[in-house]
């Protein structure tokens, strides 16, 4: 019996130790965000500015928009956006999105592309 109890235990040793060290090999995923600074003409930033991020499809007929993403800038002017869900490992890039931002009758437009991993920033002007 004392046999058994031995060899159960060195098994279960052995398989915990090949589970720890085979998840430790995995590498974690960085997080993906697109930082929207609103500025206004004057380059004062713009708290409290509606920025929209949409993706649209490439492919002709297009089909609806792809990716859509809604926020309003903090009270620095600044829209984070995270596109973790988005972005999986091993994927080549990940979008290259419309900004459109607007307060009251200001409005902007530009472009980002989202690569994958780090702090993507951009800035629109609104007029």
């Amino acid at each position: 019996m004392n046999l058994f109890i031995k060899s159960a235990f060195y098994g279960a040793l052995i398989v915990g130790m090949g589970v720890v060290f085979s998840s430790s090999g995995c590498r974690k995923k960085k997080d993906t965000t697109a930082i929207i600074y609103v500025l206004d003409a004057q380059n004062q930033r713009v708290a409290g500015a509606q920025v929209v991020l949409k993706g649209e499809s490439t492919v002709t007929p297009s089909p609806p928009v792809v990716l859509f993403d809604t926020t309003l800038s903090d009270g620095s002017g600044v829209a984070v956006f995270n596109f973790n869900d988005v972005y999986q490992l091993g994927q080549a890039g990940v979008a290259v999105l419309n900004i459109e931002a607007r307060k009251d009758a200001l409005t902007g437009q530009a472009i980002i592309k989202i690569e994958q991993e780090k702090d993507n920033e951009e800035t629109v002007f609104i007029q």
